[in-house]
């Protein structure tokens, strides 16, 4: 059997005429069936560089995503230089070049994400993907609707970090601010996008927004999928902004995956220093990496339990994030044992970052081989 025939394409139009030149790999992993899928996108993802390269830099966070499947990422802005203004911007465009997927950066939707004056939005918009303050909420409505008029205007969408601090509990910090700034794209006409939504209140309020019609997607995280408060341990890499909530909204977030509401998963990969998250729950530095451990979590557990189908995931993690931020897939693919045994090993990772919840899990999957561009960027059997 030719070894094209062993390969079964799952959520991309790309069939047998993109593999060619790849016929080598095939024969080194010597499987009965792989199975094909676009490749992966990740709308959430921090690579720490410039400004905090001990933590992560673009190309290892690069590589960690090209070894899981990814070949498109877009980058969060809280660095140092804060990209908020083509200048400051301009560091990592120069590092981006030379990363094996493709990088995407967000700007900064304030100067420092200080929240309170607006970054140089338009000499920015031709090089970023959207604007984002990730780790901050912008808490002055004013500016976050001149934020919302100016970015309708440049046709650029505003992810939002979500989190209004005058509230002290963190579930009420999350859907307030989610509430307000809906408001606000319906207002506008902004493209609005939720980041890492964590909560059931989050989940009805864009459920409703989007019966309303307002422009308005949102994404959750696989730690929010597949964790809940019961299985916390006192441990840092348990803490992440927001915290794991409630068993009640798992299943929130679980339904809203199969109803639509959650439009895609993106991991909000977050690597610290081994001693950063080392010092127990309460006082190590929120943020987990997630690249690494994402299809084959949500593979085992969602597939595996028949939460989901396959194509509906691979859709949840390719398709639907590619259309909302307007990133084409082209030839890119990935290629996956779907039969292969493992665990979550973070002595095996690409990434700096060490710190999973998921750690010792038992999982299937394994990524034999991600093409981008035309290009392999990851072999299993040359890595």
């Amino acid at each position: 059997m030719a070894v094209f025939d062993k390969v079964k394409c799952i959520g991309t139009a790309g069939e047998k005429p993109v593999l060619e030149g790849f016929d080598d790999a095939f024969s080194r992993y010597n499987k009965e069936e792989y199975v094909l899928f676009p490749g992966f996108c990740d709308v959430h993802v921090h690579f720490r560089e410039p400004g905090f390269s001990y933590k992560e830099t673009i190309l290892t966070g690069a590589q960690a995503a090209a070894a899981s499947g990814y070949t498109a990422v877009c980058t969060m802005p809280n660095l140092n230089p804060v990209p908020d203004s083509l200048a400051h911007l301009q560091p990592q465009l120069d590092l981006i070049r030379e990363a094996p997927v493709s990088v995407l950066p967000y700007g900064s939707i304030t100067v420092g994400e200080k929240g309170a004056n607006l970054s140089d939005l338009e000499g920015l918009a031709p090089y970023v993907v959207g604007f984002s303050d990730d780790g901050v909420g912008v808490a002055d409505e004013g500016l976050m609707r001149e934020a919302m008029q100016r970015c309708k205007a440049l046709g650029k969408l505003i992810a939002g970090h979500c989190e209004d601090m005058r509230y002290e509990d963190p579930r009420e910090r999350e859907w307030r601010e989610i509430e307000r700034n809906i408001r606000l794209a319906d207002e506008t006409g902004c493209a609005f996008h939720v980041c890492h939504i964590s909560t059931a209140e989050s989940v009805s309020i864009i459920r409703e927004a989007k019966r309303s019609g307002v422009d308005v997607t949102c994404e959750t995280a696989p730690h929010y999928l597949l964790l809940n408060q019961r299985l916390v341990q006192d441990h840092g890499r348990f803490k992440m902004n927001p915290p794991i909530h409630t068993v009640e909204d798992q299943a929130a977030l679980l339904e809203a995956l199969t109803d639509g509401t959650v439009d895609m998963i993106a991991t909000d990969h977050a690597p610290h220093s081994a001693e950063e998250k080392s010092r127990g729950f309460e006082k190590s530095l929120n943020g987990i990496v997630g690249l690494e451990t994402a299809f084959p979590t949500l593979y085992s557990a969602l597939v595996g339990d028949g939460i989901l189908g396959l194509e509906e995931l691979i859709a949840l993690m390719s398709a639907k994030p590619r259309s909302r931020f307007e990133l084409p897939a082209g030839g890119d693919f990935t290629i996956w044992d779907l039969e292969a045994e493992d665990s979550i090993d973070p002595a095996r990772f690409r990434s700096k970052g060490r710190s999973t919840p998921f750690e010792g899990w038992p999982v299937l999957g394994r990524c034999l081989l991600t093409v981008h561009n035309g290009k392999a960027i990851y072999d299993s059997e040359e890595n």
